[in-house]
């Protein structure tokens, strides 16, 4: 885990002999890592090529290799190849065997597989990386430069062009001491483009997709392409594998995909939740050093008492804490527990600096509780976690993917219930599948495009999280609906795999995968909050040699249909491959979101909060937000205790802060 920061001059600009250019170029590099020292307390490095026309920048918090050799920029022996990696590449022991004989490693850094891999196979070395990462690579023979993503975008990566230089980076703040001006994208806002794609809510500046990368040849404008790609198989393919075999084909890829991020040289430990995702990493990862001798980081000990687990502890009357069910499992398994309190308090001091950090507002108190964890985290000395993020999005675990199963029978698996009884149960459900209590907008839903999408609607569920309070004026960027400018954002051959060969509930995952988690969860409650306080976090449940595995899995083994009258089980086949290692409490539990409190007192901390950022001052500045209407949401929320209003005055404390701290010009008509 580290941060990083590139510039490349488009076409050959500057000149070679413009040394005061060069100079500036080195102290903006320098100034956009303070910016994001937090994230690689380590050891910094920093280079130049000698035309002045690429730098690199890198911040490192050491997890494999504490050794200076492992500090980057990594070189080749040529000195023609230059990276810079952000992230945990977990195949790395076999590519140093394989490629030993042809490249000269330098360190045991796992990162430093990236040149030897490029070396080798050119363009293609992507699809050889194993793990979460963000990276930049420099050929200064063939004059190429690469920016690529993981697969799920557990890293982020951002770009924008500024005086003719594209600048490449792990957060968007590091453009600021560039000249970076940023202006709101008021299109991206309406039409929620931030949440879907590439597309940020500052104009100009946009991500590189998961699984894709960013490709500039001898200076000129860049091209995206994608290495990877979410595959699911036709829904009308009869599935001739047993159950049994299912299961234990899952259990054996979380199992691995668990034991290889066990590898570091810092102490690691676990998040865990009441939840059955978390619950199931620490149950494998105690089955692996009891029962298997496995290291855990840097503990050879074996010992079930050194694996510690952190958990929120939210006030027991907000109906959100699940403290007490974590605990039970710890005491279970006999690891170290440790409960975070997070209360009103603790919400309103993190309230800014998670917003600021995460650079993604979501309208929740719950980063407040991941950015409580990684501090008591890391006052244990901590370097290293693994999370539970990605079940869901793979196993049919929200509510809200429910509605889209329901859709369809699943005609791949032969002891699924019929079309007459699918649509029966549908018609009898009748359930509130709105996680967030948020209302549905149905109407908003042109016809066109619910037959691109096949008729799903968690569409309907990831809109709302951008809803807000928007000025009259910015109608006129409210042509295209959130939900077809979503549609439109996909690939057409994805489209095409949606109306024609996917189950609906896997173009509901799909859709899910690549908006909200991507783009929302990952950056709010993973890496960019956890990376405050120096920890790395790693997600089993987004490892693609797993997630390829689930995503062949028929629809009705993901959430299965006892019979005709229910009772519907979510995530039946993970909660069976799982079994042997959680609790039968945790085993039987119904899925429950981490979400934060939504209820507290009128005139409390976070009321004051609220009325502190969202004046009209503050509103006003922000330009494309209604202050009248801002206020009445805070009346409904503090006074009537109305979840969704609270969310929506959230929504905008959370632009402006974000205004603020990045000195956002104001949005004008």
């Amino acid at each position: 885990m580290c941060g990083i920061s590139a510039v490349l001059s488009l076409r050959a600009y500057p000149a070679q002999s413009n040394d005061e250019q060069s100079s500036c170029l080195n102290e903006q590099l320098s100034k956009s890592l303070d910016l994001i020292q937090h994230r690689g307390p380590d050891a910094r490095g920093e280079w130049a090529s000698d035309d002045g026309n690429v730098y690199l920048g890198h911040v490192r918090l050491s997890i494999v290799d504490l050794s200076p050799q492992a500090n980057q920029p990594f070189h080749d022996s040529e000195n023609d190849v230059h990276a810079i990696v952000n992230g945990e590449l977990y195949n790395d022991e076999y590519y140093r065997k394989l490629l030993g004989s042809e490249y000269d490693f330098q360190s045991l850094s796992d990162c430093e597989i990236v040149l030897a891999l490029y070396k080798h196979y050119g363009l293609s070395f992507l699809s050889h990386l194993r793990g979460e990462f963000a990276l930049i690579l420099w050929d200064s023979r063939r004059k190429i430069f690469i920016g690529a993503r993981d697969r799920y975008g557990v890293k982020s990566l951002y770009y924008t062009v500024v005086n003719n230089r594209l600048l490449v980076a792990t957060e968007m703040k590091c453009f600021l001491p560039f000249g970076w001006k940023p202006e709101w994208d008021v299109q991206s806002l309406r039409e929620r483009g931030w949440m879907f794609g590439v597309g940020t809510m500052f104009n100009g500046v946009k991500s590189v997709a998961p699984g894709h990368y960013i490709i500039s040849r001898s200076f000129k404008a860049i091209e995206d392409a994608a290495y990877w790609e979410i595959e699911y198989p036709e829904k009308r393919t009869p599935e001739l594998r047993s159950e049994v075999e299912m299961i234990e084909g899952v259990r054996a890829r979380l199992m691995e995909a668990i034991k290889v991020r066990l590898r570091a040289d810092v102490p690691l430990g676990i998040y865990l939740s009441g939840g059955l995702d978390s619950s199931a990493v620490a149950g494998m990862v105690a089955h692996l050093v009891k029962e298997e001798g496995a290291r855990l980081g840097n503990d050879d000990s074996h010992l079930l008492s050194r694996i510690k687990c952190f958990t929120v502890q939210f006030e027991k009357d907000s109906e959100e804490d699940e403290s007490d069910i974590a605990q039970r499992t710890a005491e279970w398994l006999g690891v170290d527990f440790h409960p975070v309190s997070v209360n009103e308090d603790v919400i309103v001091s993190k309230f800014e600096d998670t917003v600021w950090h995460s650079e993604m507002p979501i309208p929740d108190t719950n980063g407040m509780g991941r950015l409580a964890m990684a501090e008591v985290a890391k006052s244990h000395g901590i370097k290293v976690i693994l999370t539970g993020e990605g079940s869901d999005e793979h196993f049919g675990g929200y509510r809200d993917l429910l509605g889209d199963f329901l859709l369809e029978n699943d005609p791949s698996w032969p002891s699924s219930p019929s079309k007459e009884e699918i649509a029966e149960l549908a018609n009898r459900l009748k359930l509130n599948l709105r996680t967030l209590a948020i209302p549905a907008d149905e109407k908003g839903v042109p016809e066109s495009t619910r037959r691109m999408l096949n008729n799903t609607s968690i569409l309907n569920f990831i809109e709302t999280l951008g809803r807000m309070p928007f000025a009259e004026w910015t109608d006129i960027h409210a042509v295209t609906s959130p939900y077809t400018a979503a549609a439109e954002s996909l690939d057409g051959r994805v489209r095409d795999a949606m109306l024609n060969r996917w189950h609906p509930l896997h173009t509901a995952e799909y859709l899910f995968i690549k908006g909200c988690l991507c783009n929302l969860l990952l950056r709010y409650l993973g890496d960019n909050i956890d990376m405050v306080h120096n920890v790395e976090t790693r997600p089993p449940f987004l490892d693609h040699h797993l997630t390829e595995y689930v995503n062949g899995l028929p629809p009705g083994l993901k959430i299965k249909i006892s019979s005709p009258d229910g009772p519907v089980t979510e995530k039946f086949i993970l909660r069976e491959a799982v079994h042997p290692f959680v609790t039968e409490e945790i085993y039987t539990r119904q899925k429950k979101s981490y979400l934060g409190p939504t209820r507290f007192q009128e005139n409390g901390p976070l009321h004051k909060l609220v009325l502190r950022l969202t004046s009209r001052e503050n509103v006003d500045a922000l330009g494309f937000v209604d202050w009248e209407e801002t206020q009445e949401h805070v009346r409904k929320a503090f006074q009537d205790k109305i979840s969704w209003s609270l969310r929506v005055a959230l929504s905008v404390c959370q632009f402006v802060v974000l205004s603020q701290r990045f000195g956002v010009t104001r949005a004008t008509p």
